[in-house]
């Protein structure tokens, strides 16, 4: 993988600006789910935050996401 996965909002953030590809996307993703976990937080409510409105997704797009946060979630348990 070219982008390590992120330890902290700031990685996060830093990742802004690279090109967009499948890679950058998995590493952002365990990135969040590595942060949310380190703050305690339970899949449940990272997927609640995932669903809440939104002006960047729509509906389907937050589902969508939301299902691949969570088979990401549970193949790093």
């Amino acid at each position: 993988m070219n982008y390590p996965i992120p330890d902290n909002p700031q990685d996060i953030s830093n990742l802004r600006g690279k090109p967009i590809n499948e890679e950058l996307v998995a590493a952002a993703i365990a990135g969040v789910i590595r942060i949310v976990r380190s703050q305690g937080q339970s899949l449940e409510e990272l997927t609640a935050q995932l669903l809440a409105e939104d002006p960047m997704l729509d509906k389907q797009q937050r589902r969508w996401l939301s299902q691949i946060v969570a088979q990401a979630w549970n193949s790093f348990a």
